[in-house]
């Protein structure tokens, strides 16, 4: 029986050289995934930066939507201050023109002096010019 492996020797050495042959093919095949996994990681590196970059963009934007939506909510409370403002001045306004009407409603002939006078003070100056 150890005659029988000492025949399957050279063909062992041979098949030996055979696989140190076909490696160099493999080899080849190796460093050319090598580099492809090197251009690979700097893609990504190039990608991920442009991920952080739109991230830091929307943030911005973000931030700056936050601040105009403050500013229109600070207009809008102003703009409700001036109309009060001017609705309470309105009243005011109506209050005085009703106060006014009832004067004249109560003393006719006064208001009528008062608008001859003021016609003749009117006319007087126009005649002077």
């Amino acid at each position: 029986m150890t005659t029988q492996p000492l025949k399957f020797l050279p063909l062992a050495a041979l098949l030996a050289l055979a696989g140190c042959a076909d490696t160099k093919p493999l080899q080849a095949d190796l460093e050319a995934l090598k580099s492809q996994v090197g251009k690979l990681q700097t893609e990504v590196g190039a990608v991920k930066a442009s991920a952080d970059a739109a991230a830091s963009a929307a943030s911005a934007a973000q931030t700056s939507a936050n601040q105009a939506a403050q500013s229109a909510s600070s207009a809008q409370s102003t703009a409700n201050r001036a109309l009060a403002a001017a609705q309470a001045a309105q009243s005011s306004i109506d209050a005085t023109n009703v106060k006014i009407d009832r004067m004249f409603k109560k003393s006719p002939a006064k208001w009528h002096l008062a608008k001859r006078a003021h016609d003749g003070i009117h006319h007087h100056r126009h005649h002077k010019h």
